[in-house]
């Protein structure tokens, strides 16, 4: 599967790049499109049936083009990926599609846990240190979790920046133990 996503998710990034769109905008509609298709059971089954000719779905695919206002660049990607019978592999190419538009425009991931709901600043300010340590810019994703008591946990790849009062807690009692 890993071949699969990657292969799609590159030759879309290919296209958004030499058609000159804006990947930001494509990254959104492509979204859309894969959560509209993982919450609809039916429209699963249409794209997915070997019954249904590829022309059927292509006009189903036209109909929800039309009324959300997507562009023809995800909509012929989504074409394609109907068209080879690849359509089950949705979500998770748009998830490295975003991966690889991230890493051609020097973005980086950071997932930001806070305890409690940080502001503007303090969330600006959190991503220029982010920048500074990996060097690239930070596309930030928060989330929530009162266990940490305070601060903020920081993960960006596989590396994990602990910078929560329940971290510290812990390292101090590590410290203290041994």
């Amino acid at each position: 599967m890993a071949s699969v996503t990657n292969t799609y998710a590159r030759a879309f990034a290919d296209a958004v790049f030499d058609g000159h769109h804006d990947p930001d905008k494509t990254l959104q509609e492509a979204q859309a499109v894969a959560e509209l298709v993982a919450g609809s059971k039916e429209l699963r089954a249409v794209w997915e049936a070997p019954s249904i000719t590829a022309e059927q779905k292509r006009a189903v695919l036209d109909a929800i083009v039309a009324r959300q206002g997507i562009s023809r660049t995800v909509r012929n990607f989504v074409a394609v990926l109907i068209d080879h019978r690849r359509i089950t592999f949705l979500g998770p190419i748009v998830k490295q599609f975003e991966q690889e538009l991230n890493q051609r425009l020097g973005f980086t991931e950071a997932e930001i846990t806070s305890a409690h709901d940080l502001d503007q600043p303090n969330r600006r300010s959190l991503e220029v240190q982010m920048e500074k340590l990996t060097g690239k810019k930070v596309r930030a994703r928060y989330s929530l979790d009162e266990s940490i008591l305070g601060g903020a946990v920081v993960k960006i790849g596989s590396t994990i920046y602990d910078g929560s009062v329940r971290g510290q807690l812990e390292r101090i009692k590590e410290a203290i133990s041994s």
